[in-house]
């Protein structure tokens, strides 16, 4: 017998075998789909990983469904890969595979409820419910489990349906359709009775007295000479011109083309085309590099005869792209591959345009605004190699593609924290997978940055990594002038206007008054975190959370940013019915508001999560930016990273203590980057940026070191520290949160599991501690932290950590506690 190992897209930490026939055993591969049965009757897509002769020993192999694909999907590189992720970050291999595969390609069979033939049923015997659902059977030969919820108006529905099985009236029966379609345009053509002289002669006498399908017929023979020939019609020698683009040339409608197919004058047909296509130019002049740049790229090439990975560690605008740009193009022309990875969709929006300038359509873009069959389509070329997806540009998800020729990975702002995946598993950081992905591959990894993260520098210094650094501004644009404004000072002074002070607005008024552009950051959304009871003190609290509700003006609710729960905002305190409420502290949305009054004559525009929904929501901000018809841009985070606006000279950073005082130890770093990038969107031209920081603190470390651009100081610094108490680099971190709705029954069982791993494990463990937010959706939470030493063996280490909470698990008591493992979780 055969049998082939597969992994479901479910959370079990195992692969399953099933049986195939010989049949079957002749034409499946590894990296194919395959249906199979799993539960009672339910049917998954699974991917073959392994093909073997092995009967398993612990239960039956149960035979597979069907074979889904003709040629793998998957590669084995791929299949290793995934294996690394589930093994590093200790999960189950099907969560990388759900999380991998574009969601269309994971298909799950449909419950469809059907009666059975030639019976006689007593409807008299039957419960109003199951009367409707045997009613709406006699209309038409089967129903969907929503048909059903939709026919009776209720969510449980499976008991119904269990009764009406059970008095053998209906059965069920599971089905698989496949969710991805093609894009299949409608093309027409002459007739090919019409293609000589005579016949159009013919044709013209044919349509004498019919005057709009004539004026369509003249409107096809101008579209067709001027036409580009494409695919298929190209070999023939016809021109395709589809029916849409024929129907606005004639000003008519498609009704009249419908009845000049009928009389066989034209014939319609179909061709796939591409969801996502471009159609700018291409520009024909070679990349020119400064000196600087010239000097860094051939630095970099030198770094990779003997490193794998190499560090550009280049200020802000010292022009890094350009670089990436120029290796590119010596990769794509040997024939490789090139992945591009950025931290934010918002990032991809401005650099596909500047990509597609010097590769035209070899550029694919893979993140998830794209919906799943255009994802599907990027997918399917990059597993062909095809010509359209030589460089693929793409959120961390694009890490996952199926590369064939890999040769280049460029990881640019490697430092960002959104390259770490957090919810739900794998757990995954793209940086330190890509350097993985890339080492199957025998490919060069490049991570760039102007502010690396502690761990990337350590390793560029003690060689594990090449490192090469550019210190000075593209065209020699001088680094912008950086001025601390005290809070304290102003507040006390009474210069303060909302929460903008007097030095911030003179400086918003000379940039406006020259036609320049602002930057304001604020790393919070909503108008404010905060709504309090003056009379009382009481803060509206989420229901689910323990957190208080943000208040967003603009929607007039307050709402939980962990959950979603939202309410109206209230007219009075719920405490003690005074109507004196106060909001406290500020978001984006406050910041705008305040714009708006103090400069009535400026456009002001918000980029944040509340304002980027939709899938060009990205779009349309930056390029309305970039167009100059926003004066005034306040954002969050999302502004922060690698976007370049030529006409930006002030970049405002409204409180930069908002982000050092986190409980977090990457407070310091995370916000001297922070503030560096922002700071670096300024004065990327001709004229010298300018940046306003308002602090109450202008003394601090790490507000002096962004102050002077002391990027060494800082890591200095914080390698003392993180040396002193035991964190990375010297240390990996494995947290463990235990969540339970049940306060006394967690506490009881992370104190166990916290005892265990102190006597099991010869090495720090923290806690078990409440995290700041303690409950989220009516979960309690709870942590524990592990530090491993540098010199001690992780998988051994990871063998034990695994090997108690199976423990753990067996313990009846605790079997309700959710565990999930953060390695890595910085």
């Amino acid at each position: 017998m055969h049998f082939v190992e597969v992994i479901l897209p479910l959370s079990l930490a195992k692969t399953f075998t099933y049986s195939v026939s010989e049949a079957e055993f002749h034409y499946i591969k590894k990296g194919m789909r395959v249906a199979v049965p799993f539960g009672k009757s339910k049917i998954y897509t699974a991917l073959v990983i392994e093909i073997h002769q092995n009967k398993p020993t612990l239960y039956e192999a149960k035979e597979i469904h069907q074979i889904l694909d003709e040629n793998p999907i998957v590669t084995e590189i791929q299949i290793t890969h995934w294996q690394w992720i589930a093994s590093y970050y200790m999960c189950a291999i099907g969560d990388v595979y759900r999380s991998a595969i574009p969601s269309a390609l994971l298909l799950e069979s449909e419950t469809v409820i059907s009666q059975k033939q030639d019976l006689f049923v007593d409807q008299s015997f039957l419960s109003d419910d199951e009367f409707l659902v045997y009613e709406a059977l006699q209309q038409q030969s089967s129903l969907k489990v929503q048909d059903i919820i939709s026919i009776l108006n209720k969510k449980n529905i499976f008991p119904v349906i269990q009764k009406l099985i059970d008095k053998n009236i209906v059965v069920l029966q599971e089905e698989i359709a496949e969710s991805y379609k093609p894009k299949l345009v409608r093309y027409v053509r002459l007739h090919s009775k019409y293609d000589s002289n005579a016949g159009l002669g013919e044709l013209l006498e044919t349509l004498k007295n019919a005057n709009k399908q004539k004026e369509i017929v003249l409107s096809y023979f101008q579209l067709s000479a001027t036409e580009k020939t494409r695919g298929e019609a190209e070999r023939s020698g016809a021109k395709p011109i589809t029916v849409k683009k024929l129907v606005e040339a004639a000003h008519s409608s498609s009704a009249i083309i419908k009845a000049l197919i009928e009389k066989e004058i034209f014939e319609d047909y179909f061709l796939q085309e591409d969801r996502v296509n471009f159609n700018g130019k291409i520009r024909e002049e070679e990349l020119q590099l400064s000196q600087a740049q010239q000097t860094a790229f051939e630095e970099i090439k030198t770094s990779f005869t003997q490193k794998e990975v190499c560090l550009l560690h280049g200020v802000t605008s010292s022009g890094k792209t350009e670089i990436y740009i120029k290796l590119i193009e010596e990769y794509i022309d040997s024939g490789k591959q090139v992945l591009y990875l950025l931290p934010e969709i918002a990032l991809t929006t401005q650099l596909v345009g500047r990509l597609r300038t010097y590769f035209g359509n070899k550029v694919a873009v893979f993140h998830s605004k794209y919906n799943n069959n255009e994802r599907i389509e990027v997918w399917n070329q990059v597993l062909v190699n095809s010509e359209k997806a030589q460089v693929v540009l793409g959120a961390r998800s694009a890490l996952f593609l199926p590369f064939h020729n890999l040769g280049f990975v460029i990881v640019d702002e490697e430092h960002e924290q959104t390259f770490k995946q957090v919810d739900p598993a794998p757990r995954y950081h793209a940086r330190d997978a890509a350097v993985v992905l890339a080492n199957s591959h025998k490919a060069k990894v490049l991570l760039g940055s102007a502010t690396p993260s502690i761990e990337t520098y350590f390793n560029a210094t003690s060689e594990k990594y090449g490192l090469v650094e550019i210190s000075k501004r593209f065209g020699n644009v001088m680094m912008p002038n950086i001025e601390l404004v005290d809070l304290k000072d102003k507040y006390f002074r009474k210069r303060m206007t909302g929460h903008f002070s007097d030095v911030l607005i003179e400086e918003i008024n000379t940039a406006l008054s020259l036609g320049e552009q602002v930057i304001l950051f604020q790393n919070r959304r909503g108008y404010s975190p905060i709504i309090e009871c003056i009379t009382c003190g009481h803060v509206p609290q989420c229901q689910q959370c323990d957190v208080s509700l943000t208040y967003h003006k603009h929607k007039n609710q307050l709402r939980c940013h962990y959950c979603g729960y939202t309410t109206a905002k209230p007219t009075h305190c719920h405490s003690c019915s005074s109507v004196d409420l106060t909001t406290k502290g500020f978001g984006t949305e406050q910041i705008e508001q305040e714009l708006i009054s103090i400069f009535p004559n400026s456009k002001t525009g918000r980029m944040d999560q509340d304002t980027t929904r939709g899938k060009f929501g990205f779009e349309k901000i930056i390029d309305s930016f970039k167009n100059r018809e926003i004066d005034i841009l306040v954002g969050t985070q999302m502004l922060a990273k690698g976007l370049d606006f030529d006409n930006v000279t002030l970049v405002g950073i409204m409180n930069a203590d908002n982000m050092l005082y986190h409980p977090d130890f990457r407070a310091f770093e995370r916000s001297f980057q922070m503030m560096t990038q922002v700071a670096g969107r300024a004065g990327r031209s001709e004229k010298q940026g300018k940046v306003i920081i308002q602090t109450y603190n202008p003394n601090h470390n790490t507000i002096q070191q962004v102050t002077n651009n002391d990027y060494l100081g800082m890591y200095k610094e914080q390698l003392y520290d993180r040396q002193i108490y035991k964190y990375p680099p010297y240390f990996r971190i494995i947290k463990l949160t235990l969540k339970q709705r049940d306060f006394d029954k967690l506490k009881e069982g992370t104190m166990w599991l916290y005892q265990v791993m102190s006597q099991n494990l010869n090495m720090p463990v923290l806690g078990p501690e409440e995290p700041a937010i303690n409950r989220i959706r009516n979960e309690y939470i709870r942590t524990i932290i592990i530090k491993i030493p540098q010199n001690t063996s992780i998988v051994n280490t990871k063998k034990t950590i695994q090997k108690i909470l199976n423990s753990f698990e067996a313990v009846a008591q605790y079997r309700a506690i959710k565990v999930t493992l953060n390695v890595d979780f910085y």
